[in-house]
């Protein structure tokens, strides 16, 4: 236990030697030095998490990851371990207010960096989801941008080819209402158009001759109809659009695991807005309170610090550096007076060699 409050004390940036004379202060230097501690670990996690992401694929994003986290993981460390050592508890409480004004600010921006990186894992399944709907209306986006594009190309052909399916159909339609009135005519149906005598008379021959001539007008078109669509399928192939279909489950599965830093952060702001693009209340209120959580974390080692009243830890380092301050006056002022004596010393020396001279001379 000794070990690790001596380490607390550490991260939080006390004079071990002062504070050891001052149980009383242990546990509040314990606490100010464990946040600071978990803040940096924090920052570590979410730096490696983040680069982790930038490099996924790489073999080597794993090594990466934790050789940056650490790096941020000190850094925001030693900034914290900085920000809280250094107001003074000796000044004023107003002063003391200006002095850690800058720091908290500081704090606030660290904080909203670190959490980030963590809101991203913690929404992690939410902004997968999110991702594929946006991945498949991209997706369907582009095929219809290349089919419109296709249609304004080929305006002339798809239009010819619309148009003989147009009268195909209505052939085929006139073809079997034909054949209908032919049969009632033959089993003796009688209607408006046919004779009610059951047999294959002169009117059916007809009848059966100019659908024989229409069926072979039908295969005509038909044929035609085939010839164009061969064409425009063509087109489509060399075009690229036979190609492009919209992604399976599968794909986008494969697709969000790959998904880089910048869509998953754009997924993540996303997450506050449904689909026709109202604000999302609460996924929207649990992400600010998420974010607001860390920057809380992150601004708590300075507000421990000005919060504390002033201890005998305190009394002993203003103490200590007051004497330091003294000692160097006195250094200072023994430097200046030392010069002093031996400029005078040298003044008086050369001023005897001058009149040594003159008088010689």
């Amino acid at each position: 236990m000794n070990a690790i409050s001596r380490f607390f004390w550490f991260c939080s940036g006390a004079h071990i030697s002062t504070l050891e004379k001052h149980p009383t202060e242990h546990n509040k230097y314990i606490g100010i030095g464990a946040t600071i501690f978990f803040t940096g670990l924090f920052a570590a996690l979410s730096g490696g998490y983040a680069m982790y992401f930038v490099f996924k694929g790489d073999a080597m994003a794993v090594v990466f990851a934790l050789l940056f986290g650490l790096i941020w993981g000190l850094a925001i460390f030693n900034m914290d371990r900085y920000i809280v050592s250094s107001i003074n508890k000796s000044a004023s409480t107003t002063k003391q207010v200006w002095q850690a004004t800058p720091r908290i600010l500081l704090a606030i921006m660290i904080g909203i960096v670190i959490s980030r990186p963590l809101e991203l894992k913690i929404f992690d399944k939410e902004i997968k989801e999110r991702l594929k709907v946006s991945y498949l209306n991209n997706q369907r986006s582009k095929i219809d941008t290349l089919n419109a594009a296709f249609d304004n190309k080929y305006k002339i052909e798809i239009g010819k080819l619309n148009e003989t399916k147009a009268r195909r159909d209505s052939m085929h339609s006139g073809i079997k209402a034909d054949r209908q009135k032919l049969n009632f005519e033959i089993f003796g149906n009688k209607t408006t158009e046919t004779s009610g005598i059951m047999g294959y008379g002169p009117y059916a021959k007809r009848k059966e001759v100019e659908l024989q001539q229409r069926q072979q007008q039908l295969d005509t078109l038909s044929a035609e109809i085939r010839k164009l669509e061969g064409f425009v399928d063509g087109r489509k192939q060399f075009d690229g659009l036979m190609t492009e279909k919209l992604y399976t489950t599968k794909e986008l599965d494969s697709l969000t695991s790959i998904a880089g830093f910048a869509d998953r952060n754009w997924a993540l702001g996303q997450l506050s807005f449904t689909s026709n693009g109202k604000r999302d209340l609460n996924t929207s209120l649990a992400i600010t309170f998420i974010g607001l959580l860390f920057v809380f974390f992150e601004c708590l080692p300075v507000f421990v610090k000005l919060m504390s009243s002033r201890g005998p830890y305190d009394k002993s380092i203003e103490n200590i550096e007051t004497a330091q301050v003294h000692e160097s006056d006195k250094d200072r002022d023994f430097e200046v007076t030392v010069i002093d004596e031996v400029h005078d010393t040298r003044v008086s020396t050369a001023i005897e060699k001058r009149k040594s001279q003159l008088r010689n001379s």
